[in-house]
């Protein structure tokens, strides 16, 4: 059965997983809508809700995804980063981040840079393995825009650009 999909259809089915998912849902809510009545009328409408949030933050995750062809990997357990490269390497409490940068001219792709409180410095490939998780990853720094993140990563700009900064609070 393993046989029964190309490589390449199998790799697009699992890239679009969570979009293919969400429309599911929202043709179940669609079809609970429209053939029943009363309460389970009112549930297909909520389905249908729930799926359009979770198309839209699939629809975002499918924006921030590379191919994962770059070098090194990236591990990400309870918010603790880590990424171990062929020439570069580190970890890094999510909690300890301070700036968030996307330097577009490195090479081999494009990195992302993380700078903790106290100035260390990690940089990892948009297009290395296991990066797509960095995007719920970033999305949780306080105050983070996702728009922001993902119109700079399709843009490609020509220098470097902080994405995100922690704000340090004012004593007065």
């Amino acid at each position: 059965m393993s046989d029964f999909l190309r490589p390449e259809a199998r790799a697009t089915l699992w890239r679009f997983r969570d979009v293919i998912g969400a429309a599911i849902m929202i043709m179940m809510g669609l079809w609970w809508s429209s053939t029943f009545y009363s309460p389970v009328r009112w549930i297909g409408w909520a389905i249908i809700g729930l799926g359009a949030v979770w198309a839209l933050a699939a629809f975002q995750r499918l924006r921030f995804a590379q191919d994962g062809e770059g070098p090194g990997v990236v591990k990400v357990v309870e918010r603790r980063l880590a990424y171990f490269g062929p020439l570069t390497g580190g970890v890094m409490e999510m909690d300890d981040a301070a700036k968030l940068e996307l330097e577009p001219q490195a090479y081999p792709a494009a990195h992302w840079v993380l700078t903790s409180l106290t100035g260390d410095r990690l940089e990892i490939p948009v297009n290395a393995e296991g990066a797509d998780v960095l995007f719920d990853l970033f999305a949780s720094l306080p105050g983070i825009e996702t728009s922001k993140m993902l119109a700079t990563l399709n843009d490609t700009p020509d220098q470097r650009v902080v994405i995100w900064q922690l704000t340090k609070p004012l004593l007065h």
